[in-house]
C-alpha cells in the first residue's frame, strides 16, 4: 500500500493539472447534428429512423471508426416526421394553447440502429456544445428539450427510456407496443398513443380463436416488439386451447442462411395458419423471402406493425398475403395533415445530403452534381407531388400519424396546465422534465376531430382495435376492409365483435381456412391426447358401453343414469328396454302352450277316471287320492302361469307361494299313495294291522298335514320378507330386466327344502315297494316320477342359478312343467291305457293274479 501523503499529493497535482490543461467539462465524441431544426422558445425532441438501414463496416480496432453510414430511404418515418411538424406548427399558430410560446425541434434520424439512438437521445439531454472549466457558464445545465416524441419501434424505445429515465424526460412513442414498456419501474418516463400489444396479443388470440384456428405457426420479429408479443399471444392461446406448433424468429439484417431456416420451417410444418408479430422493417425482408419460395397457401394473421399498410401489399407480387386478416389501429383523421404531407417544401431544411437523398427517391431524379445514368431526369428542386405514387404519398397509416399528432398534443397541453396559460403564459416558471412528465401522466383533452387523449397509470392508452381483412377483388387488386373490432374495455365474452359478413380468403375463397392438429371429436366419442404432443393433438375414442357425450371435443364421457342406456351414436341416453318374461315373446307363448296343454291332458285324465271310477283299476289305487293327485296337478300346471307377465307386487308373493303348496299338496298325495301301496301289501302278512293305522282318514290327514307345514313356511316367508318386484339392471346393461326379488333367500330355500324332502321320502318308500308281487304295483311308477322330478329339480338348482334375467324365470317355469309332466305321465298314462285299449285287464281277477316277479 502507498502511504497516504503519497496519495494526497497525487491528487493535488491532478487539481492543479486540471486547471491549467484541457476544459473540465468537454462532449466525448462527435457531435450529433440534428436533421430537422427550428429554435423555439420550447423545444421537443424527436427521434425517427429516416433510413431503413446502414452499411456494414467492418472495424480493424486500429483507428476510431467512421460515422454511421445510412441508406435505404424511409418515407414512413419521415411522414411521421411530418406529422410532428404540423401538430407544432398548428399549435404555434393558435391562441387557445400556449400563448405567446412558440415550440421549436430538434429531430434526429437513427438508420434503424439502437447505438445510434442512445447516441441522439445523449444528444437531445446534453446539448452539443463543449464547456470550458474558465468559462463563467456552469458545468451543469438544463435538458436540451422538455420531451421526446418516438421511437417508432420497441426495442430502442427500451433503450432510449433506459438512458433517459432517470432524468425524468417524457418519451412518447407512437408505435412502440411491447407490453414490457409499461412496466414503470424500469421505464418511469414513457408513455405512449398507441396501445400495448399486451391487449394486441390478447385480440390476436381472441381473432385466432374465432375462426377456429388451433393449429398455428407464429413468425417474430426478433427483438422486444416480436419476442414479448408472441410471449404474451402464446399465453393467452394456452388458455383458449390453441397450439402453436413451431416460433420462429428473424431480423432484417439476418444471413441468407438464416431466413432460409425460417422458410424450412413454414414449410414442413402442417399448420396453414401464421401468426406475424413483425415490425414494419423486418416485415419487408419477409415477403421478399416468402415471394422468392412462393410461399402460397397459408393464412396469415398479421399484426398492426404490418396489416394497415398498404405498402406490402404493392409489393406482394405473388399474392402471398391475400386474406390476411389482423388487427390495426383504428382509423382516425387530422384535418389539414395531408395538404400539409404533400407540401414537400419545408423538407428543404433538412441537412444537404439527406435532402437530396430524399428528394431524388421521392421524386426519381438526380441533381446536376450526381452522374446520371440515363435512368434518371435531372432534379430542378421544384417538383411538386402531382401524380407521384409511392409510400410517401400513401396515406393508409393516417391512424399512426394521428398518434404523432395526439403525442404533441399530451405535450403542450401539459405545458399549458404548467405555465398557467390563460391569454398569456408566465414565462417565470422554471420547466423540469419531471413536473412535466407528471402533468403529462393526467392530462385529459380532445383534439380537434373529437377524439379523447389520456393516459393510464401504465402511460398507455385506452385499448382498440378495428380488424383488417385483406380482401382479394376479382380483378386482381385487394380492399383493406374494417370486418370488427376489439374492445379490451368490454367484458371478456364482448370484447371481440366481427360483422356478419362473408370474407373472402386467399385465392378468393369465402371458406374459411382449416388449420387444426386433429380434427374436432364428434358427440359420442372423447378426446385422448397423443403422447409427446401438444394438447391440440389429440385420438377421438368412443365412449364406452354405459357412457355418452353430447358436446363437440369432450374430454370426458359421462354415465347414464341407471334406467338409461346410451343410443347407437353415443351421444345421448335414451330409456332402457324394460324387459320380462310376457306371453307376446316365443317363449312365453312355448311355455304357455306347454302349460295348457298339460293342463287339458289332465283334465282328460280326470274325466277319464271318473268315468272309470267303479273299475277295479281306479279303486284298487285309492280313487280319492288319485283325483286329489290330479287336482293338484293341474294347480301345477296353472301356478306356471303366474311367472309370466310384468312382474307386480301380488304376482310376485303368489308365484312361489302357489308353486310351493300345489306342489307339496301334490307329492304328499304321491306319499299317501305309496304308503297305501305298502301298507296294503304289509297287511297281508298273519296277525299285521298296520291297515288299521292307516286307514283313509290318516291319508287324508297325512296329506292335510304335510301341505299345512308348507303353508306355514310360506306365510313366515311372506310376513318376514315376502318377494318384490325388482329391476335388474347388471345383468344386460343394455335393458331392464323385471323380476321378483326372493326377498328372504332363507324362505326361497326352505320351501324348495321341503318339498325336495317330501321328494326323496316319496322315493324312498316306492322303491321299497317296488317288487311287491301284484300285476299292477303302482309303486314302480311312482319310482319313475319321483326319480325323474328329482333328476329335474336336482338338475334346476345349478341352472337356475347360472341364467340370467328372464331365462332364470324360464328354468323354473320349465322345471315346474317337467316334473309335473313326469308324475303325470308316470303315474296315470299306464292306467289310462288299461282302462281305454285294455279292458280287460281292469278286472278284479286279473288285479289279484299274482304274476312272476319282474326285476327293477
Amino acid at each position: 500500500e502507498f502511504p497516504l501523503g503519497y496519495v494526497l499529493l497525487q491528487l493535488l497535482l491532478s487539481v492543479s493539472f486540471s486547471q491549467t490543461g484541457e476544459p473540465l467539462c468537454r462532449q466525448l465524441g462527435d457531435s450529433e447534428i440534428p436533421q430537422l431544426y427550428r429554435d423555439g422558445d420550447i423545444k421537443l425532441g424527436g427521434i425517427f429512423y429516416f433510413h431503413s438501414s446502414w452499411k456494414n463496416v467492418e472495424s480493424t480496432y486500429e483507428r476510431k471508426p467512421l460515422p454511421l453510414q445510412c441508406i435505404s430511404i424511409n418515407f414512413r418515418e419521415i411522414q411521421f416526421a411530418q406529422t410532428m411538424l404540423f401538430a407544432i406548427e398548428e399549435i404555434n399558430n393558435r391562441t387557445d394553447l400556449l400563448p405567446g410560446i412558440s415550440l421549436g425541434y430538434s429531430i434526429y434520424d437513427t438508420c434503424g440502429s439502437i447505438p445510434r439512438s442512445i447516441k441522439v437521445a445523449l444528444a437531445l439531454n446534453n446539448r452539443n456544445e463543449s464547456v470550458s472549466s474558465n468559462s463563467d457558464t456552469p458545468c451543469t445545465k438544463p435538458v436540451q428539450v422538455q420531451a421526446i416524441v418516438g421511437e417508432t419501434s420497441s426495442s430502442p424505445s427500451t433503450a432510449i427510456s433506459t438512458l433517459i429515465g432517470p432524468f425524468d424526460i417524457p418519451l412518447i412513442s407512437h408505435f412502440a407496443t411491447c407490453a414490457c414498456l409499461s412496466d414503470k419501474t424500469k421505464y418511469p418516463s414513457f408513455l405512449r398513443t398507441v396501445p400495448s400489444d399486451y391487449y394486441q396479443s390478447r385480440a390476436l388470440a381472441h381473432l385466432v380463436k374465432h375462426f377456429g384456428w388451433t393449429w398455428v405457426g407464429a413468425v417474430r420479429s426478433n427483438d422486444d416488439y416480436g419476442n414479448n408479443g408472441i410471449a404474451t399471444f402464446t399465453e393467452t392461446a394456452e388458455q383458449l386451447g390453441i397450439c402453436l406448433e413451431y416460433s420462429v424468429s428473424f431480423f432484417r439484417t439476418d444471413s441468407t442462411e438464416k431466413m432460409q431456416k425460417v422458410i424450412n420451417t413454414i414449410k414442413t410444418s402442417t399448420s396453414k395458419v401464421i401468426i406475424a408479430f413483425v415490425a414494419h422493417l423486418d416485415m419487408d425482408v419477409l415477403i421478399h423471402e416468402l415471394s422468392n419460395h412462393n410461399m402460397t397457401g397459408y393464412q396469415w394473421v398479421g399484426s398492426e406493425g404490418w396489416i394497415s399498410d398498404s405498402q406490402f401489399a404493392a409489393v406482394d407480387k405473388n399474392r402471398i398475403l391475400d386474406g390476411a386478416i389482423g388487427v390495426s389501429v383504428p382509423k382516425a383523421h387530422v384535418s389539414g395533415l395531408k395538404e400539409f404531407m404533400f407540401d414537400v417544401r419545408p423538407l428543404r431544411s433538412l441537412n444537404n445530403d439527406l435532402y437530396k437523398e430524399f428528394w431524388e427517391t421521392l421524386f426519381s431524379c438526380k441533381f446536376k452534381q450526381e452522374k446520371s445514368d440515363g435512368n434518371y431526369r435531372e432534379c430542378t428542386g421544384r417538383e411538386d407531388l402531382t401524380g407521384v405514387e409511392n409510400s410517401f404519398t400513401d396515406m393508409s397509416l393516417m391512424p399512426i400519424f394521428n398518434n404523432v399528432y395526439k403525442g404533441v398534443y399530451a405535450v403542450a397541453h401539459a405545458l399549458h396546465d404548467i405555465l398557467g396559460c390563460d391569454k398569456t403564459c408566465n414565462n417565470n416558471v422554471q420547466l423540469d422534465p419531471f413536473t412535466i412528465l407528471q402533468r403529462i401522466q393526467k392530462i385529459h383533452f380532445k383534439t380537434k376531430e373529437g377524439e379523447e387523449v389520456y393516459f393510464n397509470e401504465n402511460g398507455d392508452p385506452a385499448a382498440k382495435y378495428e380488424i383488417m381483412h385483406w380482401q382479394p377483388r376479382e380483378n386482381g387488386t385487394l380492399d383493406f376492409v374494417i370486418v370488427g373490432v376489439y374492445d379490451a374495455s368490454l367484458p371478456f365474452d364482448k370484447q371481440l365483435s366481427l360483422q356478419n359478413t362473408t370474407l373472402r380468403w386467399a385465392q378468393s375463397s369465402t371458406k374459411v381456412p382449416v388449420s387444426v392438429c386433429s380434427e374436432k371429436c364428434p358427440p359420442g366419442t372423447r378426446k385422448v391426447l397423443q403422447k409427446g404432443k401438444p394438447v391440440c393433438c389429440h385420438d377421438c375414442i368412443r365412449c364406452a358401453d354405459g357412457e355418452i357425450s353430447n358436446v363437440t371435443d369432450a374430454v370426458i364421457c359421462v354415465g347414464c343414469p341407471p334406467e338409461s342406456w346410451p343410443n347407437e351414436r353415443r351421444d345421448a341416453c335414451i330409456e332402457k328396454e324394460s324387459v320380462f318374461l310376457s306371453y307376446e315373446e316365443i317363449m312365453g307363448i312355448l311355455l304357455t302352450a306347454a302349460t295348457l296343454f298339460g293342463t287339458c291332458i289332465t283334465a282328460i285324465v280326470i274325466v277319464i277316471f271318473f268315468r272309470y271310477r267303479k273299475t277295479p283299476l281306479v279303486r284298487a289305487n285309492n280313487s280319492e287320492l288319485s283325483f286329489l293327485l290330479l287336482f293338484s296337478l293341474t294347480l301345477c300346471f296353472l301356478c306356471s302361469l303366474t311367472f309370466i307377465g310384468q312382474p307386480s307386487k301380488w304376482s310376485c308373493m303368489l308365484r312361489h307361494t302357489a308353486f310351493g303348496i300345489t306342489f307339496v299338496l301334490c307329492l304328499s298325495c304321491v306319499l299317501g299313495k305309496t304308503m297305501v301301496v305298502l301298507m296294503a301289501f304289509k297287511a297281508t302278512l298273519p296277525g299285521s294291522t298296520m291297515i288299521k293305522w292307516f286307514g283313509p282318514t290318516q291319508q287324508r290327514l297325512s296329506v292335510l298335514g304335510f301341505t299345512l307345514v308348507q303353508i306355514i313356511i310360506c306365510i313366515l316367508w311372506l310376513s318376514i320378507s315376502p318377494p318384490f318386484p325388482y329391476k335388474n339392471f347388471k345383468e344386460i346393461k343394455e335393458k331392464i330386466i323385471l323380476e321378483c326379488a326372493l326377498g328372504s333367500a332363507v324362505g326361497f330355500w326352505s320351501v324348495l327344502g321341503y318339498i325336495g324332502l317330501l321328494a326323496v321320502l316319496c322315493f324312498v318308500f316306492a322303491f321299497l315297494a317296488r317288487k311287491l308281487p301284484d300285476n299292477f304295483n303302482e309303486a314302480k311308477f311312482i319310482t319313475f316320477s319321483m326319480l325323474i322330478f328329482c333328476a329335474v329339480w336336482i338338475t334346476f338348482i345349478p341352472a337356475y342359478v347360472s341364467s340370467p334375467g328372464n331365462f332364470s324365470v324360464a328354468v323354473e317355469i320349465f322345471a315346474i312343467l317337467a316334473s309335473t309332466f313326469g308324475l303325470l305321465i308316470c303315474i296315470f298314462i299306464p292306467k289310462c291305457y288299461i282302462m281305454l285299449l285294455k279292458p280287460k285287464k281292469n278286472t278284479k281277477k286279473h288285479m289279484m293274479g299274482k304274476g312272476p316277479q319282474k326285476s327293477f
